[in-house]
């Protein structure tokens, strides 16, 4: 018997309760294997919709791992897709028979907590259109946005501010760099029934909540004329969201989440509306969640506003951790 075997039967054992309870949400899309918390390192398996996403980081697969973990979620009858991103930029490296590949690269709709979203197993991008980590905080928003304005930064494919749309929000602004992912934003606005229609801007970040919290952005710094930027009034919102790659640099700043992430809170802090409400994500192991809320705190202090109240948003079960300790932290802060 495959030493595979015995972890992905844990693994499923672990999430029966979960997959009952997310298939009554009307949600398709969820975690099946979880790397080395589960005993796998650099494995992940993934449902979406009637794909299985197969994926390695660190390894590829040997014969025997992929005869095994198609065997085993055989009877959920989906279509099997392996993207082997075990080189050292993550890219994809191995190549698959004509009928997988048609099937890897075929537009899809799945859902989450009745919300849908389009999805293709293998795209021009690098990263999955919905990263079913940040679910928790995709439902929170779905529970707080009703009747609010929402801004959602480092947007992505737009997840969170379709999601914010869904549970009614009275306007919802999209911000992120890449236009390719705003396209797919757009897209996941128009299979879904929403009162508003989330408005999706083409902007560095940094450029775009300068401008949104009053604090400025010039065009041109220490003699240096910056690249164009569409310029937005300031204006505050009632709940921001902030999920920031772990580190990016561009003419306008530098995103760094280990040694930096005041740079980014201090302006969404203050494009945030007095009394209302930041989710901030932190995506690196190594950083400390007591640590870094107690950053945030400090930060919130200096720009002379209060953290009046904090809840952690944990990552749910399908993303098992080690003692606890989950490489991605939320934290709600009413300001």
């Amino acid at each position: 018997m495959s030493t595979l075997l015995p972890l992905l039967q844990a693994a499923a054992a672990q999430r029966t309760a979960l997959l009952a309870q997310l298939h009554d949400e009307n949600t398709n899309a969820y975690r099946l294997f979880h790397g080395s918390v589960e005993g796998r390192d650099g494995l992940t398996i993934d449902r979406y919709g009637d794909v299985l996403l197969i994926q390695t980081f660190h390894s590829a697969l040997s014969e025997e791992e992929h005869a095994t973990i198609v065997a085993h979620y055989a009877p959920l009858g989906l279509h099997v897709v392996y993207n082997d991103r075990s080189g050292s930029n993550s890219r994809i490296r191995n190549t698959l028979p004509e009928e997988e590949l048609v099937q890897a690269q075929q537009p899809r709709v799945i859902s989450e907590l009745g919300v849908n979203y389009h999805f293709e197993a293998r795209h021009d991008g690098q990263d999955p259109w919905l990263f079913l980590d940040l679910r928790a905080g995709r439902r929170r928003v779905l529970q707080l946005a009703e009747g609010k304005s929402v801004l959602n930064l480092f947007a992505y494919t737009g997840g969170v501010g379709i999601a914010a749309a869904k549970a009614g929000a009275s306007f919802v602004l999209n911000v992120d760099f890449a236009e390719s992912s705003l396209q797919v934003a757009r897209a996941n606005a128009k299979i879904n029934t929403l009162t508003t229609r989330p408005r999706c801007v083409q902007s560095d970040c940094f450029a775009a909540i300068r401008q949104l919290s009053g604090i400025g952005q010039p065009k041109v710094v220490r003699g240096k004329r910056l690249p164009p930027f569409p310029a937005l009034e300031a204006r505050q919102f009632d709940l921001v969201f902030l999920d920031p790659p772990r580190y990016a640099k561009s003419p306008f700043g530098v995103v760094d989440l280990v040694n930096d992430y005041p740079a980014l809170f201090k302006p969404a802090l203050l494009a945030t509306a007095e009394g209302g409400m930041m989710i901030c994500c932190n995506n690196v192991a190594q950083v400390d969640a007591d640590a870094w809320l107690d950053q945030l705190k400090r930060s919130a202090a200096k720009a002379g506003r209060t953290v009046r109240e904090t809840e952690w948003i944990t990552p749910e079960a399908d993303f098992p951790s080690f003692d606890g300790k989950h490489p991605l932290k939320m934290v709600l802060l009413h300001v």
